[in-house]
């Protein structure tokens, strides 16, 4: 389980393609902390590192996970966010993330608000996804608070602390984003909607 609570960014330098599976190699500050098995949430989702070398590690992702999440737009240089999974005795900061993708969404909109910056996002609406008004929302595995919340549509209000210390400073309008709604917001709407 994660929190959504950024603690560093990693910057991919080698991708490599294995069939339909990618392996992805990045450098990060906490390299030398990881170990071969843990789960690392990579702008949200959750890999696992399968060799730690070097000042950097490699995670692999299958098909699924391409085809559902942005990183099949992810290219050498790209900066990710990257969290750790909550320790046991830690301190609960953000929400329950559990570093599945349930979608992309997209950037619509940026407004830098004097001091912070506003995003808007829009995604597909047909998998049955909700947010709320003051819901969390993770975006990049970032957790955040939706405002404007509408059918497919929300906004968030970045802070200066978060713009500089998550990959936010570079997004731009069109850019793809993965999009982990709120747990609990999910198993309710599972119950509302029963299975089909």
């Amino acid at each position: 389980m994660f929190t959504g609570i950024i603690e560093t960014l990693g910057t991919i330098i080698n991708i490599e393609k294995d069939g339909t599976n990618v392996h992805f190699d990045i450098a990060s500050s906490i390299t030398d902390q990881l170990k071969v098995d843990q789960s690392v949430a990579h702008n949200g989702v959750c890999l696992t590192v399968v060799a730690v070398e070097d000042g950097h590690y490699r995670v692999t992702a299958i098909d699924e996970t391409l085809n559902k999440t942005n990183l099949a737009t992810w290219s050498k240089g790209v900066e990710v966010n990257l969290e750790r999974c909550m320790p046991a005795n830690g301190r609960f900061d953000g929400h329950i993330v559990q570093g599945h993708v349930d979608q992309i969404g997209v950037v619509e909109n940026i407004l830098e608000n004097d001091g912070s910056w506003i995003y808007d996002f829009s995604f597909d609406t047909t998998s049955g996804n909700v947010t709320v008004e003051k819901g969390s929302i993770t975006i990049n595995g970032t957790s955040l608070t939706c405002f404007n919340s509408k059918n497919g549509k929300f906004t968030v209000a970045i802070i200066p602390y978060t713009y500089e210390n998550t990959n936010f400073h570079e997004l731009k309008i069109g850019d793809k984003v993965n999009l982990e709604f709120d747990i609990v917001g999910k198993y309710i709407q599972r119950i509302i909607r029963g299975y089909q």
